[in-house]
């Protein structure tokens, strides 16, 4: 058995536009739904949906026969958490809040072997390892796995130059939300200044020759970051197509009943 290739990271080191979807029902179903849908990758958000670690191990295991690549974004840039996601399977991490360059080197030393870093050695239990049936694995591994930082706070675009100087940091990915937050436009990542800021640093980024990486819902500005260089773009989220489906469905049904409702009612009336 041999160490699967990491296609999410080819593409992004070539320059392909890989689009993704989001993650946020730790439900292995919903996982072999989404993974059928024909992304590029598929986001597990272990930040803010509730997957626990087991849930991100069954869903890892859920989405591995299909042509897709699974990211997962931890809760937080923890030595010992990146070492068991790394474990499970996982090949692609997604750390947020990453301010400094301190932070961006300790994260490239976890996510990789000595002598190139710290992460510690179990093979014999991992996943990630087939159980020791990837002969090479702990001499291989360290080609395969990638980080992606998140830069979304100010203080992470202040220090982007030099954030982008540490090597093994294959992509950072911009976040719209916290971002325009921490520029004072909560709740409002379209504001003009926020999109010039995240224009600014997508330019940085490519300029660095590193993968940039954005979450943008709106068709339209999705397209506007990718023409200005944002190579992996996440542009669904599951639950969200969940939500507006279900809701679409019922208005179409349940809103021409109240039609109907109320085109009897004026019948009535009329008859009297």
């Amino acid at each position: 058995m041999q160490l699967p290739v990491n296609k999410f990271k080819q593409a992004i080191n070539s320059g392909r536009t890989q689009y993704g979807l989001w993650a946020g029902i730790p439900d292995s179903t919903s996982a072999e739904i989404c993974a059928g849908s024909g992304f590029d990758w598929l986001l597990l958000d272990g930040e803010h949906a509730p997957f626990d670690m087991r849930a991100i191990y069954t869903y890892l295991q859920a989405v591995a026969a299909y042509d897709i690549h699974p990211i997962v974004r931890a809760v937080k840039g923890d030595r010992n958490l990146i070492k068991q996601l790394l474990d499970y399977g996982a090949q692609t991490l997604l750390i947020p809040m990453v301010d400094t360059r301190e932070q961006a080197e300790a994260l490239v030393s976890a996510m990789r072997y000595p002598p190139e870093g710290v992460r510690g050695m179990g093979s014999s239990i991992a996943r990630a390892a087939r159980w020791n049936t990837i002969p090479d694995y702990v001499s291989t591994a360290n080609t395969q796995t990638c980080l992606l930082i998140q830069a979304e706070t100010t203080m992470a675009l202040e220090n982007l130059p030099e954030i982008l100087q540490v090597e093994g940091v294959d992509g950072v990915f911009i976040g719209p939300s916290d971002l325009s937050a921490s520029m004072g436009h909560v709740g409002n990542a379209g504001h003009p200044n926020v999109v010039a800021a995240i224009d600014e640093a997508i330019t940085s980024i490519r300029q660095a020759g590193r993968a940039a990486g954005i979450l943008a819902l709106d068709p339209n500005q999705a397209r506007h970051y990718i023409e200005v260089g944002a190579s992996f773009v996440g542009v669904g989220v599951d639950t969200i197509l969940l939500g507006n489906g279900a809701r679409k469905l019922a208005e179409t049904f349940k809103g021409k009943a109240d039609e109907e409702k109320s085109g009897e009612v004026k019948d009535i009336i009329s008859g009297y």
